[in-house]
């Protein structure tokens, strides 16, 4: 056999195997390598994650390990690893996983509804890396506080429901530093005025919209109960809120899990700081987190000569509003009558 020969044979194995190995590099990269039957799923690859932390963390979604580990190498992530949420989609190949491990998916935050600042703080942690004490922790921190004018017991007042994008691995210190640039864009010089119109601080309004959230869900009926408490605050009236009471109930109980459906005369007189029966104007701290429209409430209230108000048997969720103590007296026994023929004891 000829030189030349030998070489056109050498050539042709050369580009086969070439051929081979291109086929199965390709076959390596591009096919699909995902064992899940979900249309998609998140990973969370936690902070200080190393290459092989990633690893564990994806076996039970990749098909075959060791093609995506030669993938990634090739595109240098196994040094490049990032913490965060990251999407999958059935049937991704080896270069689409990797694309996807360095695209940190950002979580849809919302929250509205929690009574009080441990079980916001647990509803956080549920939806991000930090977790509860650590949010707690600089929630409370006295520096931040007293730079915000916060303190323990009304730095609740700092978070206004809503839907917010932030990262899963979003630390605490991170996230309190949003919740409070998000705190200054609602109060606007705007706001400001309107509640320094009706005698209040943005942390004054807060508090008492969270009275008047928790006093009724119709919202079309918030800002008439805004008018009446504003009413009693100019009279130098106590509030007399039973949402109040219950959230006292609570606190001293510390089980805010309880459902309360009615308070009692004996309700009235426990020493509180948060019963408006026995003491005057408002309390040190929201009862609950109000939502915006409870907050606009307070802003923007009707303006009315009613003192009184109590639930409506009629309009169920509305209430019964007075201007005298007597016509009052007719409503609340009117209610008092129909819980009773209900036969709700707490």
């Amino acid at each position: 056999m000829n030189i030349k020969k030998i070489i056109t044979i050498s050539a042709v194995i050369v580009i086969s195997v070439l051929m081979v190995y291109g086929f199965i590099l390709i076959s390596q990269i591009f096919s699909a390598n995902t064992k899940f039957s979900e249309k998609e799923v998140y990973v969370y690859v936690p902070t200080g994650s190393t290459y092989e932390d990633v690893k564990k963390i994806l076996e039970p979604y990749v098909k075959d390990l060791n093609n995506f580990e030669m993938v990634a190498s090739k595109r240098s992530y196994p040094d490049n690893v990032k913490p965060g949420r990251f999407l999958l989609t059935k049937d991704m190949n080896n270069m689409d996983l990797v694309r996807a491990m360095r695209s940190n998916v950002p979580v849809k935050l919302a929250f509205n509804n929690q009574e009080r600042l441990e079980n916001f703080a647990g509803r956080i942690a549920s939806q991000i890396e930090a977790d509860s004490l650590s949010l707690m922790k600089v929630f409370k921190d006295s520096i931040f506080m007293k730079e915000n004018g916060f303190n323990e017991d009304n730095v609740f007042a700092m978070f206004i429901p809503n839907t917010y994008e932030v990262y899963w691995n979003t630390s605490a210190l991170k996230f309190r530093d949003k919740m409070i640039k998000e705190y200054h864009n609602f109060w606007t010089k705007e706001r400001i005025d309107q509640a320094a119109a009706q005698g209040l601080t943005p942390v004054e309004a807060t508090i008492l919209a969270s009275i008047v959230h928790k006093e009724s869900v119709k919202k079309d009926e918030r800002p008439r109960i805004a008018g009446v408490y504003l009413n009693r605050l100019r009279l130098e009236m106590p509030l007399q809120a039973d949402p109040t009471v219950i959230y006292a109930i609570k606190k001293k109980s510390n089980d805010f899990d309880q459902v309360i459906k009615r308070v009692f005369y004996k309700d009235l007189t426990m020493s509180s700081p948060y019963n408006t029966y026995m003491n005057t104007g408002l309390p040190p701290g929201p009862i609950a987190m109000p939502d915006i429209t409870a907050l606009e409430a307070v802003l923007k209230p009707e303006k009315n000569d009613y003192i009184y108000f109590c639930a409506s048997v009629d309009r169920f969720g509305y209430h019964e509003f007075a201007s005298t103590l007597a016509q009052h007296n007719v409503n609340a026994k009117k209610y008092s009558d129909w819980i009773n023929s209900q036969g709700v004891v707490r």
